[in-house]
């Protein structure tokens, strides 16, 4: 009996055991671990999306390089931005293809497999991605990175052109082939891709086309990029206008009265304007690229009803219901074009707040972390590999910045991913709890 009963209590400490490890590994401060364990089973189509990726991305920026330059100049040019938009496209299809690939190794994946959800396509994760996607990589400056490894690939193809060009003030439009083009040329390219952007736009919103939200995150790239000499030219011609306007000349006027009269406005807005860019660093640019992978993972984001739920929202959505057909058909027309960019953006950040400060916190830490090592890696790789030999940088350099881009790209998807998946799964532990406890409706 004393053994049956050591038996019975050493069982009993095993099973009690068990939740223990799911409930650390669920834990925010397993963060760290759980993305290492993502990587060592996706480690492989991790490297060769992010090779195939980076191959195209430097062949296509080769070829915009190449064609900027000779006769038929401003058709080359519109070319080369065509091209250029081909080079952000790349980015996207590689990011989402890199979050696509590791869903499997996730924990929500497997419960939504067990509850009996279909696996989702990479053209459908594509869609529902892409438009939000251009609208993060344009208004955080991502692209910036690509246009300057434009210009570094066009002036390495000629570098003593560049130098003679500065010599002898002449302009061979090194390094200018996505600045160069004429505004007339601009203004037409752009109206072009804006009708094209419209009308995928729509055909996406009705959910009519498989390639409809793709096509349409081209055009909006492709209108943005166009429209960026026009605006240029415009800015330069109506600078002096502008200045002379009496609504900026009083905000000028304001602003030089409270640095005079108001104490510490100065110091105030020189510290703040000093720290804004390491907040963007630290919180905007990891939590940006983190809704980047919520979506690509969140089929069910797109739902209003889902990011409503629990706020006062939903009671005017009940109220709402109750209302005439044709009322509701009309707002929904209204609001389409906004539900459909904008809803799934909302729920994720939703579902990220929902996983807690210290996941989020350490999620944040741990991609600052990342990419400051990501630094120092390459200057040790690049001192490493130093030589006496003239221009040996030339064969060193570009594989030592890729296996740092490698480690750290791949590294940062994982974690992108292992933060999704403890905070879907313990938002979705949590939830559950909820419904249960919820008393049941009134007949």
């Amino acid at each position: 009996m004393r053994e049956v009963s050591g038996t019975s209590a050493l069982a009993a400490t095993r099973q009690d055991a068990a939740p223990r490890r799911a409930s650390w590994t669920l834990s925010p401060y397993a963060l760290p671990l759980n993305a290492l364990r993502i990587l060592a089973k996706c480690a492989l189509p991790l490297i060769l999306w992010f090779s195939a990726g980076r191959l195209v991305r430097w062949a296509l920026l080769l070829l915009a390089a190449t064609v900027s330059h000779g006769s038929w100049y401003q058709a080359r040019l519109v070319l080369t931005m065509f091209l250029f938009t081909l080079v952000v496209m790349t980015s996207l299809v590689t990011t989402v293809g890199m979050l696509y690939v590791i869903r499997e190794a996730l924990l929500e994946t497997q419960a939504r497999r067990a509850g009996g959800e279909a696996k989702e396509s990479l053209l459908n994760a594509l869609n529902r991605t892409a438009l939000v996607f251009a609208g993060i990589y344009l208004t955080w400056g991502f692209v910036a990175e690509d246009a300057r490894e434009f210009m570094a690939i066009d002036m390495m193809r000629q570098p003593d052109r560049f130098v003679l060009d500065a010599g002898t003030g002449e302009d061979s439009g090194v390094a200018a082939g996505l600045i160069s083009l004429d505004p007339k040329v601009s203004v037409v390219t752009m109206a072009v891709a804006y009708v094209a952007k419209w009308y995928f736009g729509r055909r996406h919103e009705a959910g009519e086309g498989r390639w409809s939200g793709i096509l349409a995150t081209f055009s909006e790239l492709a209108f943005a990029f166009y429209g960026l000499n026009a605006l240029a030219a415009a800015a330069g011609a109506r600078s002096d206008w502008i200045g002379q306007r009496s609504a900026v000349v009083a905000w000028h006027d304001f602003v030089a009265k409270a640095q005079e009269s108001v104490p510490g406005w100065e110091p105030a807005s020189e510290w703040l304007g000093g720290v804004w860019p390491h907040v963007v660093d630290a919180l905007v640019t990891p939590l940006t690229w983190l809704t980047v992978g919520i979506l690509v993972y969140g089929a069910y984001a797109e739902d209003t009803k889902t990011t409503i739920r629990g706020t006062p929202l939903e009671q005017a959505a009940v109220h709402l219901e109750r209302t005439h057909n044709w009322t509701r058909l009309a707002l929904a027309k209204l609001g389409a074009g906004w539900t459909a960019r904008w809803i799934p953006l909302l729920n994720s950040l939703r579902l990220t707040v929902r996983g807690g400060a210290p996941l989020f916190g350490l999620f944040a830490l741990c991609y600052v972390g990342l990419h400051i090592g990501g630094d120092y890696l390459l200057r040790a790789g690049r001192y490493l590999t130093a030589s006496e030999e003239p221009y040996f940088w030339f064969v060193t350099g570009e594989p030592v910045v890729y296996v740092v881009d490698l480690i750290v790209t791949l590294v940062t998807m994982c974690l992108i991913a292992a933060t999704f998946d403890l905070a879907a799964t313990r938002s979705r532990l949590t939830g559950g709890t909820e419904e249960r406890d919820r008393p049941a409706p009134s007949m």
